[in-house]
């Protein structure tokens, strides 16, 4: 029992002992943990106290810059004064100076002055007013009239401008080739004909290649002069609408063809009029007008531009205040001549104002005709019109090509130097100039004289022609007899 009791007190010892250890270490532990805090923020305190220093300095650095820069400024404000009175003792010396020679100038004016009369005197005067009123009325004037012309300058080129944004047609050249549309395939067939009967006599008739491409519903035919290719697509149309295509029908087509080119000459004639708005025209007048149809000018079509040129012509005219009617009918009739220059001697502005004299035209009108190209003096502003619309009309982009009147003139060259030889009717240069077939009257030229003849053609072309490539020569001679049963 006493054992127990021992054993007991021990324990209870043991266990507050043990107690006052764990109350011991929490306090140690607290204690440690208040010291850390203090210690931080007294830490804390050190670094913004050492922040708050180096920030009064960096302020202080700055103004010490600033005063520096200040003083430097003073110095050279203090400089610039320095200068600015060295000036303006100079100016005050050259000041001086200069009074002084104006006083000498005055006393010696003044005694010129007093051995001069005053009649002298007045006169002297007078010129030196008269001469400084000259000079400036001579300044003024030419400012004047480099204002009047600037401004002249700029309404022409308004008025221009207008004249050609009003046109808005499309380009007027032509090309050598034109396509007929078909209305299947198998008439392809029917113009070639058997073993190309069709085609040979179509070509031989009317002097233009007919050109047939596989997979397209058309035809081309090629040929520098507009005149045989547009009777060839009136001959070729005729015959597709009839589906009957023979060397007989080829030939009554064709002339059907040729005999109805007057009145074609003559619609287009009337459609000229009509869209250019000129009326009170003589039959003969539209006639040759409706022909031009078929001419071009380095491959603008002629009628085309003369329509153009009427109407830019009538824009301009009405800007300008001049009479539009006058400038209208002039502008439509400048290049009438050309209708006659393949046919008379003379140039198309001559030719064309005679023509129209002789059918009762104004004499303003022919005036301005003639004087489109300044070949005679011009007597009204609408005549200096017509001259301006036409060269509006031909310079626009588009408007010309050198190259196919070039073309032209070699194919007619071409054909004028065969038609020389003896018994040629007739020449027709087709393919571009790779091919000439020749014509010949069958009473002169015999079966054997043809080949000779095509080997003196070729040999004549070799010669005085100059080309590329080669030139295949054919000549045709063919004899017919008809007689009518009755």
């Amino acid at each position: 029992m006493g054992q127990t009791l021992t054993i007991l007190v021990l324990l209870g010892a043991s266990l507050v002992a043990l107690l006052l250890v764990v109350f011991a270490r929490r306090e140690a532990t607290a204690e440690r943990e208040a010291g850390r805090r203090e210690v931080e923020q007294l830490r804390q305190d050190a670094q913004a106290r050492l922040a708050d220093a180096k920030r009064r300095e960096d302020l202080a650095h700055e103004r010490e810059k600033e005063v520096a820069s200040d003083h430097r400024h003073a110095q050279q404000y203090a400089r610039l004064l320095e200068e600015r009175a060295a000036v303006v003792v100079r100016d005050e010396k050259r000041l001086a100076a200069d009074r002084a020679r104006i006083a000498q100038d005055r006393a010696k004016a003044l005694a010129e002055v007093a051995q001069t009369t005053p009649e002298e005197a007045r006169a002297e005067l007078v010129a030196e007013i008269v001469d400084a009123a000259r000079h400036d009325a001579e300044v003024k004037l030419r400012r004047l009239e480099r204002r009047t012309q600037a401004a002249a300058d700029k309404r022409a080129r308004e008025i221009l401008v207008e004249a050609m944004q009003r046109q808005a047609a499309a380009s007027s050249a032509e090309h050598a080739t034109t396509w007929i549309d078909l209305p299947s395939d198998e008439m392809k067939g029917r113009i070639i004909g058997r073993e190309g009967r069709n085609i040979r006599a179509f070509e031989a008739l009317t002097g233009v290649t007919v050109l047939v491409e596989e997979g397209v519903d058309a035809v081309q035919l090629s040929s520098f002069d507009p005149e045989r290719r547009e009777i060839a697509e009136v001959t070729l149309n005729a015959l597709v609408e009839d589906g009957r295509i023979q060397p007989q029908r080829v030939e009554a087509a064709y002339a059907r063809a040729v005999a109805g080119a007057f009145q074609r000459h003559r619609a287009a004639g009337l459609d000229a009029l009509t869209e250019a708005g000129v009326s009170g025209v003589p039959s003969e007048i539209v006639d040759v007008l409706g022909k031009l149809r078929l001419r071009t000018s380095y491959g603008q079509n002629v009628l085309a531009h003369l329509v153009e040129t009427s109407q830019m012509a009538a824009d301009i005219a009405a800007a300008l205040g001049a009479d539009v009617d006058l400038a209208r009918r002039g502008a439509l009739f400048h290049d009438l001549g050309k209708a006659f220059t393949h046919e008379q001697p003379g140039t198309h502005a001559a030719l064309g104002a005679r023509f129209l004299a002789e059918h009762g035209e104004d004499a303003l009108v022919v005036n301005a005709v003639s004087a489109h190209h300044d070949e005679v003096p011009q007597e009204s502003l609408e005549a200096v019109i017509v001259q301006v619309a036409d060269a509006l009309s031909a310079a626009r982009p588009g408007a010309r090509r050198e190259d196919l009147d070039s073309y032209i003139n070699r194919m007619e060259n071409l054909e004028k130097l065969v038609l020389e030889h003896h018994g040629v009717t007739r020449v027709l240069a087709m393919a571009a100039g790779r091919e000439v077939r020749v014509i010949v009257e069958p009473e002169e030229i015999d079966d054997e004289g043809t080949q000779a003849l095509a080997r003196t053609i070729a040999e004549h072309i070799s010669k005085d022609f100059t080309f590329p490539g080669e030139i295949k020569v054919t000549v045709i001679r063919e004899l017919r007899a008809d007689a009518v049963a009755g």
